[in-house]
């Protein structure tokens, strides 16, 4: 699988709305693989000064990570392809 990275622009999220938004990802995600659309969510990061959100998710396309994204209702940006060069 490949991983991607969804960019997102979230101005005025609460950590509290963050954390739902993260937990969504994680069980929309699982729901999708127990499918047959196999998507992992890896990580989120978020910059508070700027309100960027970058999250990680591994699967087989950019269009199964969007749909993801979709189902969960967490809006996004741009999903690309990206590197996890994490050790």
């Amino acid at each position: 699988m490949t991983v991607y990275m969804v960019e997102r622009s979230l101005p005025g999220i609460t950590m509290e709305q963050l954390g739902a938004a993260q937990k969504a990802a994680i069980d929309t995600s699982a729901k999708f693989t127990e499918k047959g659309t196999p998507v992992r969510y890896i990580r989120t990061t978020f910059v508070p000064g700027t309100s960027a959100c970058m999250c990680l998710f591994e699967g087989n396309s950019a269009d199964d990570i969007r749909a993801v994204n979709d189902e969960a209702n967490i809006p996004y940006d741009n999903v690309v392809e990206a590197l996890d060069l994490t050790p």
